[in-house]
């Protein structure tokens, strides 16, 4: 049997998976064919590396998953392991369970893997979906019992982005179905935070004046978005055009472009203020990544959505959240790492790993646009959540401002980059989030930002005058 089983392995990867794989250059060819008004092949959506090999080849005109069969069985089973794993370390870090969480999940992410984010909400709450025997499409959603649960059902407040409130309406109901059905559950409260919640901010808004419906309602919302037709979180906005001062500056934006509350009867209802109380009260700040395509310096959306979270609640609530990473590339794995691990792992193979970096050099004008994106994503993230530690600046001026090679490739393909770099580091030591920088380092980084003027400014000259030499031909 095993012999058999290797066989069919070994066939389906040289018949199938091999030629699929050859026919990637099919990527520029259809893209290239799409701009010309052609015609591009359709196929599902998904992650290869995920082991979803039936996506293969790639460059087809991609189309979503059956929403109805959102989240899968498989996705099951992911999501339970990543929310058993948040309940262990944080019972190991502070010998009880948290009774309240928030996540961020998005769109992209549940096509990828068919629910993964979705299943950890359910389980968290203790709650399961509901297959169809035939065609395993999801039926609903049910509690489990507390008997076979063995410990409380947990709060949480999913925070939804733009793309998922479109794509996964249907997703939205069934989060909210299992919120309702944990709230009229009698249980007792120590076994069931969503109730608990519930009843204590029922009885502030009676106390309030809210009549009893409006009052319940309130109490009752846990997904939450952006505004119905918009999109986005708030808090790149700020950074970029440094308009920030404090912590209270990213909870106002993030409050702002998220409060408004969805569910089966509600669509994007403006509650900021209710989404403010519930991330007052949030224990632990969540996200999940699903693949090693991409990492949490290399695009804002982590930064804005799982780092303005974490702002908000610190401000919030005075105290800084734990703040878990989850980390599902391989399904078989599922892990959770604290953020402060990811940002380490990530700042070592990828940020100033000298292998990367010269690939980088590689890439002329881009590549230093990307050298500068992933300086501003890490004091972006380090702004929101606190993540980053002086030697990782330090260590940051010396390898993108610093090091002969690389000054001399900005100089060459991108100056502005050489200057934004210096810029921000020297922001991050002026905002004291580099609390104490080596006045050395501070001094060469200003002599960095005043060459890389001057070097701009020569451009500008250069650019001038050759428009002015066409202007008199």
């Amino acid at each position: 049997n095993q012999a058999s089983g290797l066989r069919r392995v070994l066939a389906f990867a040289c018949e199938q998976l091999v030629p699929r794989l050859h026919q990637t250059s099919e990527e520029i060819g259809n893209l290239l064919r799409g701009l010309r008004g052609g015609y591009i092949p359709a196929g599902p959506s998904g992650s290869p590396t995920r082991g979803m090999a039936h996506i293969l080849p790639t460059g087809r005109n991609f189309y979503s998953v059956d929403p109805r069969s959102v989240p899968s069985q498989s996705a099951w089973r992911v999501g339970q392991q990543l929310a058993r794993e948040v309940l262990a370390r944080h019972h190991r870090e502070s010998g009880n369970y948290p009774e309240s969480v928030a996540i961020s999940i998005w769109g992209t992410s549940a096509m990828r893997t068919h629910g993964d984010d979705v299943a950890q909400i359910l389980s968290l709450m203790g709650a399961r979906p509901l297959w169809r025997a035939g065609n395993r499409q999801v039926a609903g959603v049910e509690l489990v019992p507390l008997e076979e649960l063995q410990r409380p059902r947990i709060d949480v407040t999913t925070r939804i982005s733009g793309f998922f409130r479109d794509a996964f309406p249907q997703l939205i109901e069934l989060i909210d179905d299992a919120v309702q059905l944990a709230i009229a559950a009698d249980e007792p409260e120590h076994m069931n935070f969503v109730r608990k919640h519930y009843l204590r901010d029922l009885q502030q808004g009676l106390q309030t004046g809210l009549g009893q419906a409006e009052a319940a309602t309130q109490a009752a919302y846990r997904v939450f978005g952006a505004k119905p037709g918009s999109y986005g979180a708030g808090i790149l906005p700020l950074i970029q055009e440094k308009n920030w001062q404090d912590q209270a500056d990213f909870a106002e934006a993030y409050i702002n472009w998220g409060g408004f509350a969805y569910g089966r009867k509600v669509q994007g209802a403006d509650q900021r203020e209710a989404f403010r109380q519930r991330l007052a009260g949030v224990q632990v700040a969540l996200h999940n990544q699903d693949n090693r395509e991409h990492d949490i310096f290399d695009s804002d959306d982590y930064l804005q959505y799982h780092g303005g979270m974490i702002a908000t609640i610190r401000a919030l609530s005075g105290q800084q959240p734990r703040h878990y990473f989850g980390d599902s590339h391989d399904p078989q794995r599922a892990a959770v790492r604290d953020l402060k691990e990811e940002t380490l792992r990530v700042f070592r193979a990828r940020v100033v790993n000298p292998k990367w970096l010269a690939s980088i050099r590689r890439h002329g004008y881009k590549g230093g646009l990307e050298l500068t994106a992933t300086v501003d994503y890490l004091f972006g993230y380090d702004a929101t959540a606190q993540v980053l530690d002086d030697w990782m600046y330090q260590q940051l001026a010396e390898t993108y401002g610093f090091d002969p090679a690389m000054r001399e490739f900005l100089e060459q393909a991108n100056p502005w980059a050489q200057n934004a770099i210096a810029e921000r580091l020297l922001e991050a030591a002026s905002r004291g989030m580099w609390q104490e920088p080596d006045a050395q380092t501070l001094e060469r980084l200003r002599a960095l930002y005043l060459h890389s003027e001057t070097q701009l400014e020569a451009r500008g000259e250069t650019v001038r005058g050759s428009e002015h030499t066409k202007d008199m031909q």
